[in-house]
This record gives C-alpha cells, sequence and structure tokens, in this order.
C-alpha cells in the first residue's frame, strides 16, 4: 500500500532516516552554502536582495534574514532571495532525471521559515523537514516530466515539496499539508525551462519563485486556504512514482553534485577534455576544433561567446574551450576577464557541437556526451562516450565536496567563517537548537 506523501510530511521521524539519506542531507549543506557564498557576489543575487525588502517587509509570521546579507525580511522575501542566490551559480546539487534541482530552493525556504518560527527546531528536525522536501520535491519532478509534453523549471516542482516540508515545519496536520501541496502546485511557476537555455538570462531555473510559492502555500494552508489537490502527489498517472515513499529515498538515488560552475549538460564533455589534454600532454595551441555528440537539449547550449555570467551558465563551448587552456572551470572563468580571454575564445569559436540521436535516447537516468579533438597536425583524438563525475553512482568524494566548499567560499567569506559553516553544516543533525542558530545566522551573515 502506498503511503500518502502528507502522512509521510506528517510522522516522519529523524530515527527513520537511513545514514545514507542524512549523508546527502549533510553534502548538500555544505555543498549548497558554498554555492550561495559566491552566489552572493552576483548582479542576480544584488537584484534580488535589493527587492526583497522592498516588497516583503517583516510580518507577524517573523523575520528571516537572507542568505549572506544578513538584512531581515519575511520567510517569503528571504526564500526569494536566497533562492536567486543560490540559482545565480549553476553548481549547486542536482538530480538528473528531473532536469533540475531541489537544494536551491529547499535550503532558503526552511531556514527563512525556521528563522522566523517561533519553534525551537534542532537538528535533528530541521533534517526531518529537509528530508521531507527533497523526497516530495524529487517524486513530483518524476510525475511532472512523465505526464507534461512541455519541460518545466524546477520551481515547478520545488514549490510542491518545500509548501510540504513548510507546513509540517508550521506544526500542521496531514490535511494541511495536503492543501499547501495542492497550492503550491497550482501556483508554481510553471517556467519554461528551454527559453532560458535558448535565451540566457537572469530567471535561470525557477527557483527564485518556486521556493517562496512554497513559503507562501505554507502559511496560506496554516490560516484555512484551500488549494486544489497537487496532480504531482495524488494524480492517477503518478502513482507509479510514489510507492515506495517511506521505504525507498530518490534523494539518496538521484542528488548529484557538480564539479563545475555551470549546466551539468557540458559536464561529461568537461570531464573528457580534461583527461584528454593531460593524458596526451597537449596544449590548447595544438587544438584545432573539437567535436562534441550529446543529446538534442544539450546541443542548444550553444554559448560559444558569452557576454554575462548567464550566458556561461548555460553553454558547452565556452566551459569546455575553458578547461582546455587553463585546464580547470571554476570561479576565476567566470570573471569578465575570463569572458574575453583571446585564447578561450579561440578555441570556443572551433567548437562543434553534433545532435546525435543515440546520445538523445540513452540521456535519460544519465547525461551523455563523447568527445572529438582535432589537432593543428590533423590527428583526431576521440574518446569514449561518457557520463560526468558527481552521480551516485559516480559520487564525488567529501573530501571533493569540501575542497569546492573552500574554493568557493573561502574567497568571500574568509578561512575562518567558512571553517565554521563547514563543520556545523556536516553534522547539522546533531545540533542544539542554539547551535542550528548559530549555523543560521553565520550563513546569513554578511559578505
Amino acid at each position: 500500500m502506498t503511503l500518502p506523501f502528507d502522512s509521510f510530511a506528517t510522522d516522519l521521524r529523524y530515527d527513520a532516516l537511513p545514514a545514507s539519506v542524512l549523508h546527502v542531507l549533510r553534502r548538500s549543506f555544505v555543498d549548497t552554502m558554498g554555492v550561495a557564498a559566491v552566489g552572493a557576489t552576483t548582479p542576480l543575487s544584488g537584484i534580488a536582495r535589493k527587492v526583497a525588502p522592498m516588497i516583503f517587509g517583516s510580518g507577524s509570521a517573523g523575520s528571516a534574514r537572507m542568505l549572506m546579507d544578513g538584512r531581515a525580511t519575511s520567510p517569503v522575501g528571504a526564500a526569494m532571495a536566497g533562492a536567486f542566490t543560490i540559482d545565480s551559480i549553476d553548481a549547486h546539487d542536482g538530480v538528473t532525471p528531473c532536469k533540475g534541482h531541489a537544494g536551491s530552493a529547499i535550503f532558503p525556504a526552511l531556514i527563512a521559515m525556521a528563522q522566523a518560527s517561533e519553534q525551537q527546531i534542532n537538528g535533528q528536525r530541521f533534517a526531518e523537514l529537509l528530508a521531507i522536501a527533497y523526497e516530495i520535491s524529487y517524486r513530483a519532478g518524476l510525475v511532472q516530466h512523465a505526464t507534461c509534453d512541455d519541460y518545466h523549471t524546477s520551481g515547478a516542482w520545488t514549490a510542491v515539496g518545500v509548501a510540504a516540508a513548510g507546513a509540517a515545519l508550521l506544526g500542521g496536520n496531514s490535511e494541511q499539508i495536503r492543501q499547501a501541496a495542492g497550492i503550491g502546485e497550482y501556483h508554481g511557476p510553471r517556467s519554461q525551462m528551454m527559453r532560458c537555455i535558448d535565451h540566457p538570462s537572469m530567471v535561470r531555473d525557477g527557483v527564485g519563485w518556486g521556493a517562496p510559492s512554497g513559503v507562501t502555500a505554507a502559511y496560506l494552508a496554516l490560516e484555512g486556504f484551500t488549494g486544489a489537490p497537487a496532480l504531482t502527489c495524488e494524480g492517477p498517472e503518478g502513482q507509479e512514482f510514489w510507492q515506495d515513499l517511506g521505504t525507498g529515498w530518490r534523494t539518496v538515488d538521484y542528488t548529484h553534485y557538480k564539479a563545475y560552475p555551470c549546466c551539468r549538460w557540458a559536464h561529461p564533455s568537461l570531464d573528457a577534455v580534461h583527461d584528454m589534454m593531460r593524458d596526451n600532454e597537449l596544449t590548447h595551441d595544438q587544438i584545432s576544433n573539437v567535436e562534441i555528440r550529446t543529446f538534442h537539449y544539450a546541443t542548444r547550449l550553444a554559448g560559444h561567446e558569452p557576454r554575462t555570467q548567464d550566458d556561461f551558465a548555460y553553454s558547452i563551448a565556452f566551459p569546455v574551450a575553458a578547461m582546455i587552456v587553463r585546464g580547470q572551470v571554476g570561479v576565476n572563468e567566470l570573471t569578465d576577464a575570463a569572458l574575453n580571454d583571446p585564447d578561450i575564445l579561440r578555441v570556443s569559436r572551433s567548437v562543434q557541437l553534433i545532435d546525435d540521436d543515440d546520445m538523445t535516447r540513452i540521456s535519460t537516468d544519465k547525461r551523455w556526451a563523447q568527445v572529438t579533438l582535432v589537432l593543428t597536425d590533423g590527428r583526431r583524438i576521440e574518446d569514449a562516450p561518457r557520463t560526468p563525475r558527481g552521480d551516485a553512482d559516480r559520487p564525488l568524494s567529501d573530501a571533493q565536496i569540501s575542497d569546492k566548499f573552500h574554493a568557493l567560499a573561502d574567497p568571500i567569506l574568509g578561512r575562518a567563517r567558512a571553517d565554521e559553516i563547514e563543520a556545523l553544516s556536516d553534522r547539522f543533525d546533531h545540533l542544539s537548537a542554539g547551535d542550528l542558530s548559530r549555523l543560521f545566522d553565520l550563513c546569513t551573515q554578511p559578505v
């Protein structure tokens, strides 16, 4: 018998969380805060954090401080600003079968609601809420992709998970959680992802509106507002995706982590050229052109000459060229200087993206690409088709997650603050209410 999602949200207890789930939540906490730190330096984040207090002032629901900012606003405003901040650097955790991301909406939303709450929320309770939000978000996303023709952003289905977990945080009963999910799904942003990929801009993956939609839905439901049943949770067409709720964990099965701050569809090609340049002892001036066979959606990530961080995020050619020229794709490759690097631009213009039907067919639970380097002396070096590092079956190690966190956070926060955030995030579920509040404070102090 399938466990209803509302019962899952009301009844889940920390002792029932498998160690594997807690491991993912801890890794995601560390990883997400590193992304938030560098995200706070972007123009996108600056605009969102300026606007949030203008339109979402604090009220009787309490106040919350925006991530990496320190200023107080309503929990809805803090959720919006925080989600946009994290999403401004495309380096946060993701879920390949849903073609999107959950942590970028879940963490800012639940941190904001926890700050505003009059409850004393300790680490174990916060772990329960994160697990509820992740699991419901992932399953709602799987249903949506299986039943809707259009490719909607992550904001569409994270609004459902945030709403359910947010209502649970507020002490809602089973029926109120159902209503919250229904409100969140109905009002969540059904934004079309390929519009932003074809025309990169600051709207990104929709979580900047999915997170506050879910938070708003939770508060509305607790006041008696009703919502149409969430089809992603209760519709008959999607029931197969809920059958093992509470025993199976899509959070463990599917959560991946990014090695590079750009769309994951570029990552198999980045891994490939990194290894090919190293193993063949090549330098960028030996590269005549690059051929990348990949799936259809990925070929729309052109980006041969990105002018902004938004262009860079949704490109393959330029990050691949940066890897060929510099041997890395990190924060330094997001700068204006890098975007105008003549060596990178030369290689980037030479990249050919080839729409491959077989790659499209197999790129469901994984993302595939095959790279060929054509050298100036006429030689062709071909790599085998591959999927990116960071998937559940090819995970980044905890040490690699830590290294990535510090590479992103240390220049922005300073080593001492970054160390404390990492130490507390890595055991957040063991923290007292006071220590968890300290972690939230570290994550919301200005940069």
